[in-house]
């Protein structure tokens, strides 16, 4: 009898083993997916800031009163008087800012009349940074069905836009970018 005793506790031990493997598991298994829906939701945090960099650049390009005073440049504007972009052999890069036209976006949102480059946080509750590189890529024939745009003294001015973001504490940052064409009077 004294021998069976022996027999149910030791059985007892290695169940209570496999318990408690089976809960450390568990909770360590919570723990990882608890950490990739905060990476999940902080890639999304920094995407969302990086789009709007995007929309700033064409908010600042598109606003009717920024473009009629002449003390000020839109972010296109100023970037076609700078640098010519070669995407064969650069990299319009979210951490230069020396060559490119530079944008923030902050907090207090986009305001007409208004050159946005005063740095600030995006978002302050899960702190956020969000700022734009535009540069001038060529001017080119604009392509088109329209003959009479082909045919005027009308070009298309290419540029590219990205979008950048980053929430505070990583050190990824999320881009995307944007072809936009512009037209303009064709240069001589």
């Amino acid at each position: 009898m004294k021998r069976q005793q022996g027999v149910v506790l030791v059985f007892a031990l290695l169940i209570l083993l496999s318990l408690t493997i089976v809960g450390v598991s568990a909770v360590s298994s919570s723990l990882n997916q608890s950490k990739m829906a905060t990476s999940m939701q902080q890639s999304g945090l920094a995407f969302d800031a990086a789009e709007a960099g995007l929309a700033g650049v064409f908010f600042e390009s598109e606003d009717e009163v920024l473009l009629t005073n002449a003390a000020l440049l839109d972010p296109l504007s100023q970037a076609r008087q700078g640098d010519i972009y070669d995407p064969q052999t650069e990299q319009l890069s979210c951490r230069e800012n020396v060559r490119w036209t530079n944008r923030q976006m902050t907090s207090a949102g986009l305001n007409t009349n208004t050159i946005h480059v005063a740095a600030g946080d995006y978002q302050s509750e899960v702190k956020t940074r969000s700022w734009s590189r535009t540069a001038f890529v060529r001017e080119q024939a604009c392509r088109g069905s329209s003959n009479v745009i082909g045919g005027s003294n009308i070009n298309c001015h290419v540029f590219v836009v990205r979008g950048c973001g980053q929430v505070d504490g990583r050190s990824t940052i999320i881009a995307n970018s944007v072809s936009a064409a512009v037209l303009a009077p064709a240069s001589n």
